[in-house]
């Protein structure tokens, strides 16, 4: 059976992050290749007419793709990037964080070789970070062959339509296009990856709402002006993590079409409600996260920082595994005794502060 992991995907976006990043910010270079060590074969764009064919890992689809659309390139290397941001704060409590791995193109090593409910939530929340994005950078005028939704103009009862309501159909298009290209095996792991890259894109579509503006005198709403926006993305973020503690869990089914072997997931038990498109899926069982394995790609959750009053999975019990934890003392220099003076400013002391932390053993 033909798997296909994400690993190659995110490896080649990393590589467009970097050469997007390069492109956006060409005169911060030097602190620019700090934080994102890029790679020296985007040191010069000035010798490469078309960028998209020195990116590793592309399939042709994807490189015809890059090249048709070279001016949303950027935002998709931002998308990824802010996805995996999102996972990383909605997992800094689990045993399994969203470690990335430094130095490494893989981004997460091997631990989204499987097919799990943690790869599932990484192909949503990074397709949706795709979409999200680039809807952003369309609305926000970054590129030329795409901007505002134009397809809303009539005058509704008690407001009209005005400002740049966000044409989130075009995003998900350039996320589905390029994201979902990999994706055309007969195999489990594509129709898993297919599944959960549009239900992250679907989160976006669902999450939009109607963002108003008034107009008046003194702040009367004599005029008011709508347009449809995307939520912050920390609500994506939230709304997917629920979509992960619900994933359903599905078996792999193999049947003769025209074409040859065609690998389906149908639910692995009849007497739960199906998953609809919305929904997360996987077909294998999470690793323990609990020890480092490198063949797994767990780190393990010693000296993690746990919280010693929570029952939950954040707690020293769960977190720790069982195998206890030690305490320290930390001193944090912290503002204090703040006072506002007229007009206008605030002063503060410095206060030494003795935090106890916790971390597993």
């Amino acid at each position: 059976m033909m798997i296909l992991f994400i690993r190659a995907r995110l490896t080649e976006l990393s590589e467009l992050s970097q050469w997007g990043t390069h492109l956006r910010t060409e005169e911060n270079k030097e602190e620019t290749s700090k934080s994102l060590a890029l790679h020296h074969q985007y040191t010069s764009l000035a010798s490469q007419p078309i960028p998209c064919g020195s990116i590793p890992g592309l399939v042709p689809k994807q490189l015809r793709f890059c090249r048709n659309y070279l001016e949303v390139m950027p935002s998709v290397a931002q998308g990824v990037k802010i996805g995996i941001q999102e996972c990383q704060h909605q997992f800094r409590g689990r045993r399994w964080n969203c470690t990335t791995v430094d130095g490494n193109l893989a981004i997460f090593g091997p631990v989204l070789d499987k097919a799990t409910r943690e790869s599932a939530f990484v192909h949503a929340i990074a397709s949706a970070g795709v979409a999200f994005a680039v809807t952003r950078a369309c609305a926000e005028g970054s590129a030329t062959i795409c901007g505002c939704d134009a397809r809303r103009k009539a005058r509704e009862e008690g407001w009209k339509w005005g400002g740049c309501s966000e044409d989130v159909e075009f995003g998900s298009m350039v996320s589905r296009e390029f994201a979902d290209a990999r994706e055309n095996r007969p195999d489990a792991r594509s129709a898993m990856n297919r599944h959960n890259n549009e239900a992250g894109r679907i989160s976006i579509t669902d999450h939009m709402y109607l963002k108003c503006k008034c107009h008046g005198l003194s702040g009367s709403c004599e005029v008011k002006t709508c347009w449809w926006s995307q939520p912050d993305f920390r609500v994506i973020g939230d709304y997917m993590k629920d979509k992960y503690d619900s994933a359903s869990e599905m078996v792999v089914e193999k049947h003769r079409e025209s074409r040859g072997w065609v690998e389906t997931l149908r639910p692995k038990y009849a007497f739960f409600k199906p998953p609809t498109e919305t929904d997360l899926v996987y077909y294998e069982g999470s690793p323990n996260f609990c020890e480092p394995n490198p063949e797994t790609g767990s780190f393990g959750t010693r000296d993690r920082v746990c919280n010693l009053t929570s029952h939950g999975i954040d707690g020293c019990d769960l977190l720790c595994c069982g195998r206890g934890h030690n305490t320290r003392t930390e001193e944090r220099k912290e503002k204090c005794h703040c006072v506002f003076h007229w007009c206008c400013y605030v002063s503060c002391q410095a206060c030494l502060r003795v935090y106890d932390v916790h971390t597993c053993k």
